[in-house]
């Protein structure tokens, strides 16, 4: 598949495991970099307020999935719950987690990483979620991807929104 051809096949997903932390890991990184160079693996480490979002995943109804075809992991997507007292960048209340997702450079544009939010969407609403938020800077193109599946700002801090989707829960 090319750049800028849309994935329109069966993912080949998984869930994720506290075996896939590295992983996690360089997904944080690849967020925080995601308009060029500003952190290092260092950085993320040294920094609770980053760390956390992949150094004790999974806990409690912590979950996420990842995207993987020929070895490679295209991309991945998890959800975290922070309690108020060390809360994420997108925090909105203890009872909704936030998501982390990134779609690996190479496999950009190509609509993998909307259909594994979806995936994640679905498995959080039929896990009884009340919503999934998320913290996005300003510039980032995947805001539109957000807005296009309902997430909607609730605050803002800084350069970035804090975004919530809703959930309609089957439980």
């Amino acid at each position: 598949m090319g750049i800028g051809q849309q994935y329109t096949g069966q993912m080949p997903t998984r869930l994720l495991t506290a075996s896939d932390r590295p992983l996690l890991r360089q997904a944080t990184l690849a967020n925080m970099n995601w308009c060029g160079p500003r952190f290092t693996f260092d950085d993320l480490d040294q920094s609770k307020e980053l760390a956390h979002y992949y150094s004790d995943f999974p806990r409690g109804d912590d979950f996420g999935m990842l995207d993987e075809a020929a070895g490679d992991v295209r991309a991945v997507a998890w959800l975290v719950f922070f309690p108020a007292e060390h809360p994420g960048y997108g925090f909105v209340d203890d009872t909704i987690p936030e998501l982390s997702i990134t779609t690996f450079d190479g496999f950009r544009g190509q609509g993998i990483g909307e259909h594994l939010l979806r995936e994640v969407i679905a498995a959080a609403a039929e896990r009884g979620m009340p919503g999934i938020s998320l913290s996005v800077e300003d510039g980032n193109r995947a805001r539109s991807l957000y807005s296009r599946l309902g997430f909607q700002p609730v605050g803002r801090s800084g350069d970035s929104d804090t975004m919530l989707l809703r959930l309609s829960t089957t439980r």
